[in-house]
Order: C-alpha cells, then sequence, then structure tokens
C-alpha cells in the first residue's frame, strides 16, 4: 500500500517493500519467541482493558502496566521495548478504529488463527547494509543480524537522508517462512497529469479483467496439474489423521506436519496471484490516464445462501463454489493497487454505479435481463440493434459510458470501508 502527500512539486510518498529472510534454526526459534510474546502482550492489554474501570483506561495507564507485566513475566523480557510500546500503540489505534467505525472492537488473539509478527518501529536500528547483490543484512534488537533477500534498491547508507530512509519495519511469518516488511519514505517530483486514454474495466471470474478496448488480461490456474494433486493428496491425509483424534486429544505433530504443507501450497499460489495482479495492474496504470471500475460490494457479493431453517436456501453449494472464486480472484486487491499505481504515475481511477452493467447495450442503451445469453455471449434483444458481442466486452463498455456520463461516485480511497452513523457507539466502546 502507497499513501502520497503532495508539497508543491514535490510528492512525499510513504510506501512498503517486503523481502524474504532467511534464518537459522536458532534465529528462527528467537524471532517466534519475540512473536509470541507480542501476542501475549495484546491479550493482557485487552483484559486489563476489560478490568479497569472507564476513567482508568489510558495511555499512560496502559504504558504503566505494560512495563509491570515485562517485569513480573520472564519470557516477557525476550520482545524489546519499542516492539512493546508498539503493540500498545496498535491496540489504542484498534479502539480508535472502532470508535470511528472503521473497524470492529478488538479481541483476545489465538495461538493458531493468528499471524505472528513483530514491531520494530525506529528505522535507525536496523542497521541495514547490502552485502551481495542478492542479498542484504538487517539488525533486528534481541535476535541478531539477519540475512534478507535484496530485490529492490533502498534508501540506505549514503543514499539515505530525512526525506529518503527506512522509517521501521515489521516482521511477518506465513507459510513460507519469516519476511521484514520494510517501511519507505522518499520524496519525489509530483508527476505529470497521464495523457493515456480512458479506459473501463469489468471484472469477472472467468475473465479477471476485461477492459472496454477489447483488452483481456487472463491468467492459468495457480497451481500446477501436480501440485493440485499433491495438495488433495494432503488434505484427505488430514482429514483421516483428524478422524482417528480423540475428543480433547492434542493435535499430533503428523498432523500439524500435514497442515503446515497444505498451507505452504496454498501461500505458493498465494504469490502467484500476487505476482499476476501486480504486473497486470501496473501494465494498465502504464497505459491509461484515467481508469473506472465498478463499485462493487464484495462482501454482500460473497454471502452465504444458505438460509435460515425456518427458509432453507436454494442452490447453496453453486453459490458456495462461486463465492470461493470471486474470493480467490481478489477484486478489491486489484482496485487497491489500481488507485495507488495511477496516483503515483498521474492518472486517475473513478468508480462507477455498478447495477445494469451486464445487462445494458452498449451501442443502443437498451436494458433486459436476457440480453445477455451466456457468460461469454452479448445479444441485443432490441428489434432496432441486435447488436452482438463479448458480455465481458459489453460491460467494459458501458462501465466507461457511466464516467463520461458524469456518474461517477466519489474518487476511491483504495479499500472499501463500512462506516457507522456517528451517533451510534459499539457496545464495547469506552
Amino acid at each position: 500500500m502507497v499513501s502520497i502527500v503532495s508539497h508543491g512539486t514535490l510528492v512525499k510518498r510513504q510506501c512498503g517493500h517486503r523481502a524474504r529472510l532467511a534464518l537459522s534454526p536458532a534465529e528462527a526459534l528467537r524471532t517466534d519467541g519475540q512473536a509470541h510474546a507480542a501476542r501475549t502482550m495484546w491479550n493482557l492489554l485487552h483484559a486489563w482493558w476489560q478490568m479497569m474501570p472507564k476513567e482508568k483506561r489510558t495511555l499512560a495507564h496502559a504504558d504503566a502496566a505494560v512495563r509491570q507485566a515485562r517485569k513480573d513475566i520472564d519470557f516477557l523480557a525476550v520482545l524489546p521495548a519499542q516492539a512493546a510500546q508498539a503493540v500498545l500503540k496498535t491496540y489504542f489505534q484498534a479502539w480508535k478504529n472502532c470508535w470511528d467505525g472503521r473497524a470492529g472492537a478488538p479481541n483476545f488473539k489465538g495461538r493458531f488463527r493468528t499471524v505472528m509478527s513483530v514491531d520494530v518501529p525506529q528505522g535507525r536500528d536496523l542497521n541495514i547494509v547490502r552485502v551481495h547483490r542478492r542479498w542484504g543484512m538487517v539488525n533486528i534488537p534481541k535476535v541478531g543480524r539477519l540475512r534478507f533477500r535484496w530485490t529492490k534498491d533502498l534508501p540506505v547508507g549514503k543514499h539515505a537522508n530525512a526525506e529518503n530512509r527506512i522509517t521501521g519495519a515489521r516482521l511477518v511469518k506465513d507459510a513460507l517462512g519469516w519476511h521484514i516488511a520494510f517501511r519507505v519514505q522518499s520524496v519525489e517530483v509530483k508527476p505529470e497529469p497521464h495523457q493515456g486514454p480512458e479506459v473501463g474495466i469489468d471484472v469477472g471470474v472467468t475473465v479477471p479483467i476485461a477492459l472496454s478496448d477489447g483488452e483481456r488480461y487472463e491468467h492459468a490456474e495457480w497451481l500446477t496439474e501436480k501440485e493440485k494433486a499433491r495438495l488433495v493428496h494432503l488434505e484427505r491425509r488430514a482429514a483421516r489423521r483428524k478422524q482417528h483424534r480423540k475428543p480433547g486429544e492434542r493435535t499430533s505433530r503428523r498432523l500439524h506436519r500435514t497442515y503446515d504443507q497444505i498451507a505452504g501450497l496454498r501461500a505458493k499460489a498465494k504469490r502467484r496471484a500476487l505476482d499476476w495482479q501486480h504486473r497486470t495492474t501496473t501494465a494498465i496504470a502504464r497505459t491509461y490516464g484515467t481508469v473506472v471500475v465498478e463499485a462493487l460490494t464484495i462482501t454482500n457479493m460473497v454471502k452465504s445462501a444458505r438460509g435460515t431453517i425456518e427458509e432453507p436456501g436454494k442452490n447453496v453449494a453453486q453459490k458456495s463454489g462461486l463465492n470461493r472464486s470471486i474470493s480467490r480472484e481478489a477484486w478489491g486487491r486489484t482496485v487497491t493497487m489500481l488507485t495507488y499505481k495511477t496516483a503515483r504515475l498521474g492518472g486517475t481511477l473513478h468508480k462507477v454505479p455498478a447495477p445494469g452493467t451486464s445487462q445494458r447495450c452498449s451501442a443502443c442503451g437498451f436494458t433486459a435481463p436476457g440480453n445477455r445469453e451466456s457468460q461469454a455471449v452479448f445479444v441485443c434483444k432490441n428489434p432496432d440493434c441486435g447488436w452482438s458481442g463479448n458480455a465481458d466486452h459489453n460491460a467494459a463498455r458501458n462501465v466507461l459510458h457511466l464516467y463520461r456520463m458524469g456518474l461517477a461516485l466519489v474518487p476511491a480511497a483504495g479499500r472499501a470501508v463500512v462506516r457507522r452513523a456517528k451517533h451510534v457507539k459499539p457496545v464495547a466502546a469506552r
């Protein structure tokens, strides 16, 4: 994610760069210990918050409680003091987001369902050095000097100054191992307005991205046939081993190992999808000056059709498959990437209302549910028109038509935010 702030002809840009760490077993063990300590610190803060009266829930009282906890509980000492302060600030920011209606109330973090992470809030502690064409070294407090993959030039050493520098980092663990995400601040010349053409975009499942000028961006399966067969085999093995586990019995190491192998294959598929999205959105942002997309409410589109006991849903299995396909394409992430990439290159991104774009004829404007005969074929039922063509191309042309008619919504902010009325407060607030 990139945020841009303008100051005259210069632009202050804040972005992130993620790189893979190469850790020894001892280093990985120390990093795991810090991540578990950070999660425990969050849970202790949440318990303290629920226990204290409202007038005592202040940043000063919470800071004193954090300092006392690091003295009383031995294993919390592995977490650096700055990282513990970062947990405190993140927890209070979570409550502010809840009160402003941007998120739900914070809760306890579970051991297995929570992403393991550690924050390094001060960039001066990192001491980044490039030691090889492909490798760099970074200092992590209480862990040591770690190697990471150097895939992008970073403002370090003589290239760093007060305006171009690394302000901090965050260690994040996923199924493929530990990664470090640098927070990079730079000042660049404000881009000139992009002189490229306008384009409308229609997103779908069969055709992921279709443009109004007839261009289409498609991708193959994220996993090969051999990898998909391997994934099915591992899922069946996990199901068999889970059947033999007695109620209340701890999960065996073999089953945990199988779960890790499944997560590794799924993470590999996600990385390939991210790579395709980055390449595609970069090509679109470089080519077009104005990009128009539909304002889709994806959370409503992927709701279950199961219904209730009194009124059970219909075609539940088919709807579940469609929901998985929509989630797999990650349309919201595509719009987020287009938002900051077009802004960085001098272009603009706009959203238009989504209803009717797939049923309207882009040639004559006639709208009818039967116009779209199939997923790929569009035939106008207007006797005076009869235009036929690709349905995705037709929808993309309608998206661009709505923008040219002045029906663009508020400029996209990069991600959808569900806001609650200001006078309505959650039950757990304050």
